[in-house]
């Protein structure tokens, strides 16, 4: 059996707050949809390094992450192209830019 979802509004507000606790930055560059859209979160560290994550279900069905760009940090330009990508083919996509001292995600996070 699968977890109870969070509105993806709600979940979004919650990350942001959560960050901004912990000192990182969080800005939505792209509004989904509310109740149901997926949510790219774009990591960005303070020397310019990138890391995006895609968000996923487990094998469980729980929540989880992907890093879409690979395990390497990638450079904006190459995260710009991967985020364009994927909103071009979801539009209730939300995209939410992290802006903080490393690349790990600063909401709780099952990495793949």
């Amino acid at each position: 059996m699968s977890e109870p979802r969070l509105r993806t509004g709600l979940w979004v507000g919650m990350a942001a707050l959560h960050a901004g606790q912990q000192g990182v930055f969080a800005l939505v560059l792209r509004h989904g949809d509310d109740d149901a859209g997926g949510v790219l979160a774009v990591l960005r560290d303070h020397s310019g390094q990138f890391s995006v994550l895609s968000q996923t279900r487990d094998a469980e069905g729980r929540q989880a992450w992907l890093r879409g760009t690979g395990p390497e940090p990638v450079d904006e330009a190459t995260a710009n192209a991967y985020v364009a990508r994927q909103t071009a083919r979801d539009p209730d996509l939300w995209v939410v830019e992290f802006d903080g001292p490393t690349l790990m995600p600063p909401f709780e996070a099952k990495l793949l």
